[in-house]
């Protein structure tokens, strides 16, 4: 360890959280994962040693937590002692600048990285008995993430929240798009968004996400439903929770066939209201879907997500995904706090 390591070390106190972050993830298990895919360029008439990766995807973290931009990154890696700590990058001429840094992140977005990643890290919060290996239900639900650009004008018809858009467009007028040519328009109530949507599935018992999605904002979804499923670990008995907004006799009949509990809140239809016993359902199922409109609170309000930073659907997926592992981490970090693992004790030692 040099002296500055050892500097800023006695002023990160113990019980700081990137300091708990570093202890409990195996990063040599991560950077195998990096490395499969991932070829860093190396200038060929310097021969400039690259950045070690694990502190370049440490670093993106760090951006994904505190929501910040490139240069504003570039600059807390040079002045906060905490950062500087949890990702090495301890002498100044090694400090990434922000158009590394930038390059870095698309580079693992490209090589759908993030996907591996965030799988790892999931895996390692259970083997540390973090996060539940095999919960009772999952929860699942979508939420508005508004497009980083806006269109200049529109004229195309705006789809309403929940309804299928029509095929074709009633309008043929030409329409100017947006920079952001995956993004689209939604009608929620008296509002309408520019974005996209993020589809999540939580864990009924502590909230962890285990899988993410993102479509453009129009995606219906009761029609989106099955896709969810697909990249879900599916364990038959596994009750799927769900609003009205995934009733159908399709998504009920397909849960069946996958050997899923249904727990599909129940939908009034047209002349027909609700039975009393399926009031009684929805009440019960809401009191379990909470989870994940806390969770969609936390991604909005701790990490500033209900706008995205980057433009495509692919990158907005990208930053949702790196959003979702942080908000594992920090409660993973918080479950630490409450009850210490044998894991921490490799701060105490070191």
């Amino acid at each position: 360890m040099s002296f500055f390591t050892n500097l800023i070390s006695s002023r990160v106190p113990a019980d700081n959280r990137l300091r708990k972050l570093n202890a409990i993830i195996d990063w040599e298990k991560i950077r195998k994962i990096i490395t499969k895919k991932y070829r860093p360029n190396i200038n060929p008439v310097t021969g400039v040693k690259p950045y070690d990766p694990i502190c370049m995807f440490k670093a993106i973290l760090l951006q994904s937590w505190h929501s910040l931009s490139d240069p504003a990154l570039e600059e807390a890696l040079r002045v906060r002692f905490d950062f500087i700590l949890f990702t090495g990058f301890e002498i100044e001429d090694s400090i990434p600048d922000e158009t590394t840094l930038c390059r870095f992140r698309n580079q693992l977005i490209e090589l759908n990285l993030e996907r591996d990643l965030f799988a790892e890290i999931n895996r390692q919060l259970e083997e540390h008995g973090l996060k539940i290996k095999r919960a009772s239900g999952a929860v699942i639900d979508a939420t508005i993430i508004e497009s980083a650009a806006r269109p200049k004008y529109q004229i195309e018809e705006i789809v309403e929240d929940r309804k299928e858009p029509e095929v074709p467009p009633t309008s043929s007028f030409k329409v100017q798009r947006s920079c952001d040519v995956d993004a689209r328009w939604l009608k929620k109530g008296k509002r309408s968004y520019f974005g996209y949507k993020m589809f999540i599935s939580t864990q009924a018992e502590d909230g962890f996400i285990e899988h993410v999605a993102v479509t453009p904002a129009n995606q219906s979804e009761v029609s989106y439903l099955p896709k969810i499923l697909e990249g879900m670990e599916l364990i038959r008995g596994k009750r799927i929770y769900g609003d009205k907004g995934y009733a159908s006799a399709y998504n009920r009949e397909n849960l069946k066939r996958l050997g899923l509990k249904d727990g599909l809140m129940e939908k009034a239809t047209k002349g027909e209201a609700l039975s009393h016993l399926k009031k009684i359902k929805n009440k019960l199922i809401s009191k379990r879907r909470y989870i994940v409109e806390q969770t969609f609170g936390i991604l909005k309000r701790r990490f500033s997500f209900s706008r995205s930073r980057y433009l495509s659907r692919r990158k907005v997926e990208g930053e949702a995904i790196l959003k979702s592992i942080c908000l594992n981490l920090m409660k993973s970090i918080r479950k630490t706090e409450i009850k210490p693992l044998i894991c921490l004790n490799r701060l105490i030692e070191g």
